[in-house]
Formats: structure tokens, sequence, C-alpha cells
């Protein structure tokens, strides 16, 4: 145990998530989203050339149809956007508080046990536990969309530590050889690390380490790090609801279809009063302002689709591998441990 406690480093921070910066480049969204902009290209001047070039002008539909179908994807994206962003700002709220719990447990297992050796364990011991659930809060679902390939690709520009570390060297940092099997072998590896943490304190209150008072507190401490790891495991484990995301999909792309052909008439009308080089071509004029509204509805559905899942380790993550690693740091130094690293500042302004 020993040993363990000595080897301990602070969790790395090459890279972090979430962005950070002041905003994003209008370069970089468009990048990120330009595979929906060819589709919209090319579909729009299919679509008018349908109409203008090979004369099928029952595809123009009434603006009116159009207009109606457009709010009502407004008030569905509206919808999504705000459900997901709720969704981060609870995993925000989530770690904010685990992270001053954490700093209480410190501050208690320094100042309320005698032996040094006993407060280093149980410190050590809730490293443990904070990196076997930010390993889990990083564990693959089927409905996140980090795999999907805009999100994919803009990886290039951060890395996940979790993805790249394996927990077995992490947990071996902060518990002994023995607790580290029972750790890895469990189903609920973060739920094991606390119910390792009771045992310890069990113990010392059977050897007369602790007065029972304290041991009293420092179970309520417990039970609250079990409540805020059930929140965020919900978080994780229950997305944002399939039904209300396809919905929203298919009004978007019902939307980008139509959108077009509803503007043909509109444009048509207007070869009565435009003279000149654009006489009698107006409807040409369909594709780029179709194409600029359609993507903006997309966009913002692909906005919301990315923010429903705020520990997949995309771009706008709540940043649990930056807290934890400023947790270790204030814990250590409570401990009165010396020479430790300094907050780095992180190499882009997207913080993980």
């Amino acid at each position: 145990m020993e040993s363990a406690v000595s080897a301990a480093t602070p969790i790395s921070r090459r890279s972090r998530t979430m962005y950070a910066g002041r905003s994003y480049k209008f370069s970089e969204f468009i990048v990120w989203t330009r595979r929906s902009l060819y589709v919209l290209i090319v579909l729009n001047i299919v679509l008018v050339a349908l109409y203008q070039v090979f004369g099928l002008k029952w595809l123009s539909i009434p603006w009116g149809i159009v207009f109606l179908l457009g709010t009502t994807v407004a008030l569905m994206a509206g919808f999504k956007n705000t459900q997901t962003y709720n969704r981060t700002w609870e995993g925000q709220q989530v770690w904010a508080s685990i992270a001053a719990m954490s700093r209480l447990w410190g501050s208690m297992s320094r100042d309320f046990l005698t032996d040094a050796k006993d407060s280093r364990r149980l410190v050590y011991r809730h490293l443990a536990w904070l990196t076997a659930l930010r390993y889990q809060m990083r564990d693959s679902k089927v409905w996140e969309t980090l795999k999907n390939a805009p999100n994919a690709e803009y990886r290039k520009h951060y890395g996940v530590p979790e993805k790249e570390n394996a927990l077995e060297a992490e947990i071996t940092k902060y518990v002994s050889p023995e607790e580290t099997r029972r750790i890895l072998i469990a189903t609920g590896k973060a739920t094991q690390v606390l119910g390792l943490q009771s045992e310890a304190l069990r113990e010392m209150l059977s050897a007369g380490t602790i007065p029972a008072n304290v041991f009293v507190e420092l179970q309520k401490i417990l039970k609250e790090f079990h409540d805020q790891q059930a929140k965020s495991e919900r978080i994780k484990n229950y997305p944002y609801p399939r039904q209300y995301a396809i919905v929203s999909a298919i009004f978007v792309r019902i939307l980008c279809l139509l959108l077009p052909l509803g503007m043909i008439g509109e444009l048509e009308r207007m070869n009565q009063v435009v003279g000149g080089a654009m006489a009698g071509h107006m409807v040409w004029l369909a594709i780029p302002l179709s194409v600029l509204i359609s993507w903006m509805y997309a966009a913002l559905d692909q906005v919301g689709e990315s923010s429903a899942n705020p520990f997949e380790g995309g771009a706008n993550d709540v940043p649990i591998s930056q807290i934890c690693a400023s947790i270790e740091i204030d814990l250590r130094e409570l401990l009165g441990e010396s020479g430790l690293p300094a907050n780095a500042l992180p190499s882009s302004p997207i913080v993980m």
C-alpha cells in the first residue's frame, strides 16, 4: 500500500475537453458541418434544375406549407437544444458537487485521524474512486455521437486521457495491488472503491482509530459520493429520449427537401418585375437561399445531437479529467505533500 501511495502522480493534463476559448471559429464550424452542406447543395441544384431546365413545374408548392413546417421545426430544434444543454448543465453541477465534497473528505481525513498513514490511505483511495468514475463516464454507448464522422474528425484537435491510458495503470497509483485486483474484477468499479472505503472506516472504528461520531460523519460523506455517482451514471446511461431525437431529425430533413420547392414559386413571380441579367432566371436564387436556411436548421440539429452526452469525450463535454486533476492536487496539498506541479495551461481551447 505504501508503495502505491508514494508512487502516485497527478492525472495527466496534456489534453482536456470542453471548449473554453472565446468562440469557435466560423471556419471550424463550416468544416464540422460541411457534410450536411454538401448534401444540401446537391439536393437544391437537382430540385431547381428539375423545375427550371426539365420543366417539372408541378414541383412548386405553396410557401405557406413551408412556413408552417419551418415554424414547427424551429420549435422542435429549440426544445431539443434546450434539453441537451440541460443535460450538460446538470453534469457540470454533479461534478462541481463531487469536487466540493472531495475537498471536504480530504480535510476531514487529515484532521479527524491521528495517524497520517490512515489519512493518506483514505485520500488516495478516494482518488482511486475519482479515477474509476471518470473512466466509467468515458465508456462508449451505442447512442453517443463521438464516432460520427464530424466528431471523430475533430478529435485531431485534442486527446481523451481515459481513452489513451489503461485504467489499471491509473488505479495502481493510489491503492495496493490487492485492492487494485478487487476493483478491476468488479462490474461496478467505482462502487467497489466506495465499498473498500467503507470497509476501511469500519475497521478503523473496530480498532478504535476513529471515534464513533467521526465514523458517522465520514459515512455521511460516502453516502453523498454514492448519490453523486448515481446522478452522473443517470446522465451517462440514459440518453436524450430517442423518440424526440428522431422526430427532430426527420422534420429537419423534410424541411430541407421542401424549402427550395416553396421558394421556387415565390421567386418565379419576381421574374415579372426583374430585368437585366436575372430576368427570367430568378428561380436559380432558390439554390443559395434555401441552402443557407436549410444549413442553419441542419447545423442546429447537429449541435443539439452532439451536446446530448456530456461525458462521451466530445469537445463540449464536462471537463471531468481536469476536475479530477485539480482535486488531486488540492488533496495532496492538504496532506502536506510537496513538489506537486502547478495546474498546467491547456495547449488548446479544448479543456478535457
